[in-house]
């Protein structure tokens, strides 16, 4: 039986640092994901005031205040607080035509994925979809990363690239979108497309597991040094993750990358979470700390994106940006959070 999330009222003026929050870049990022709903949200009305607010912090905060509840998000056993991970937009160096160098395929969607959007059999389960492919009138699980990967050149999917390092075409997997620096200069950005529908599995913890790298090194920097030492047993560790991710050209853009609501993403202002449990679009207020830190991070987001890896009523990915630095505060963060639902007056409990 699937949790469902619960929501519990609180004032606005008890969310730790909301009075010292800047409001101007949430507010922004609340905006660029307005453009993204679809019609009938419950978001649409504050979605039109929210363009009608000049340019000021003292407008911003009256805003979020007059059109909004707080509502804290929290499991089914009472707790309120949940892992908070971060993501960034990888850069990796590819090509257009495989090389001696650039080996690994970046694939586009298999022409034989099948998905089938579970929602319109059973209401219910609504944001939930199958992947498969047929055999004769069958339909079954579409094959795993082992598989994919073992099949090589007999693989039937398009490839938008190559690239040199399977360990960071791994991770752009994670991430779901990143940009392919080309040897002539230019690059191709891609988004994620879709997945081949089997669970995510976590490397990190693959490795803890087999004891392989101590809980304090299972970062993203942690787990490339120790592909980088074991390229022996780099293969069998990749495959423990079955989930393969799938991906698109995007049209060339000075903003971030395209999230799951459709729109870019704001560096430092927009979050991953589990569309089961936390509306996409909504603004969500976040209380963590920085990444190995106690210094608190506490800021007004935006719910625009989702993840293989992002499942969980109390759970959110945090979008640094794009970048060597962002790809070092994203690999460092791992930390619990809370997270507080920002809900349209009126309108009762927040309706994923």
């Amino acid at each position: 039986m699937p949790q469902v999330a619960h929501y519990e009222l609180r004032a606005m003026a008890t969310l730790p640092g909301w009075e010292r929050a800047a409001l101007v870049p949430s507010l922004r990022a609340f905006r660029t994901g307005c453009t993204g709903l679809k019609g009938g949200s419950a978001l649409a009305e504050v979605c039109a005031r929210a363009a009608r607010i000049p340019e000021g912090e003292s407008a911003a905060r009256a805003f979020f205040v007059d059109s909004f509840d707080a509502w804290a998000v929290v499991a089914p056993d009472g707790s309120d607080s949940g892992l908070i991970t971060g993501y960034y937009e990888p850069v990796l160096q590819g090509s257009r035509i495989r090389t001696a160098q650039h080996r690994h395929p970046v694939y586009g969607v298999p022409e034989d994925l099948i998905v089938v959007d579970l929602a319109a059999l059973h209401p219910d389960l609504r944001h939930q979809r199958l992947r498969g492919r047929l055999e004769g009138r069958r339909l079954v699980p579409y094959p795993s990363r082992a598989e994919i990967e073992s099949a090589g050149d007999r693989w039937n999917a398009p490839v938008l690239a190559w690239v040199a390092d399977p360990v960071a075409l791994f991770f752009l997997q994670i991430q779901g979108s990143g940009q392919i620096a080309l040897e002539g200069g230019e690059r191709l950005r891609i988004g994620y497309a879709d997945q081949n529908g089997h669970p995510y599995r976590s490397l990190g913890r693959y490795l803890i597991d087999r004891g392989e790298l101590l809980l304090e090194n299972a970062s993203m920097q942690g787990i490339q040094a120790w592909a980088a030492a074991n390229s022996a047993k780099l293969r069998a560790a990749l495959d423990a993750n079955p989930s393969y991710v799938f991906f698109r050209l995007l049209p060339p853009s000075d903003g971030g990358p395209i999230g799951a609501l459709g729109v870019p993403l704001t560096a430092a202002h927009s979050i991953a979470v589990d569309r089961r449990h936390i509306p996409l679009g909504a603004p969500v207020y976040l209380a963590t700390t920085w990444p190995l830190s106690t210094e608190p991070l506490e800021r007004l987001t935006a719910a625009q994106d989702t993840g293989g890896a992002i499942r969980g009523i109390v759970r959110a990915d945090f979008y640094w940006g794009g970048g060597a630095e962002a790809g070092a505060q994203a690999g460092r963060m791992r930390q619990q959070g809370k997270l507080w639902v920002l809900w349209p007056k009126g309108a009762g409990v927040p309706k994923p």
